[in-house]
C-alpha cells in the first residue's frame, strides 16, 4: 500500500507564490512517475507536471515558465513551485505516482487526499 499526502496549499494573491510537497510512504517500485493535478469546480482533473526517478520533467502548457516540479527520491517527497500564480490556477492539487512493476501488467496508480489553492484579490 501507498500513502500520499499533500501540504502547502493555501490563499495567495494574484502574482503571488507558493509551495506544495508530497510525501509518499509505503512500498512502491523504485522507477516510477510522480506528478501534480488539479481540479478546479465544473471541470476535469488535468495534469499540471510530471517527473520521472531520473528527473525528466514534463508540463502543461498553462503552466509552464511559472511552475517547477521536483522531488527527494531520498525522501519521498514531490514538490510544486508555483510562482506568478493566476486566478485561473485555483484548484484542487493532487498528488500522483504511477509505476508498471513488468511490461504487460496494468499501470499502478495512487493518489493523495488533494490540497485547495486559491489565487485571489
Amino acid at each position: 500500500q501507498v500513502q500520499l499526502v499533500e501540504s502547502g496549499g493555501g490563499l495567495v494573491q494574484p502574482g503571488g507564490s507558493l509551495g506544495l510537497s508530497c510525501a509518499a510512504s509505503g512500498r512502491f517500485f523504485s522507477l516510477n512517475v510522480m506528478g501534480w493535478y488539479r481540479q478546479a469546480p465544473g471541470k476535469q482533473r488535468e495534469l499540471v507536471a510530471r517527473i520521472t526517478t531520473g528527473g525528466i520533467t514534463n508540463y502543461a502548457d498553462p503552466v509552464k515558465g511559472r511552475f517547477t516540479i521536483s522531488r527527494d527520491n531520498a525522501k519521498n517527497t514531490l514538490y510544486l513551485q508555483m510562482n506568478s500564480l493566476k486566478p485561473e490556477d485555483t484548484a484542487v492539487y493532487y498528488c500522483n505516482v504511477e509505476w508498471k512493476r513488468t511490461a504487460w501488467t496494468a499501470t499502478l496508480t495512487y493518489w493523495g487526499q488533494g490540497t485547495q489553492v486559491t489565487v485571489s484579490s
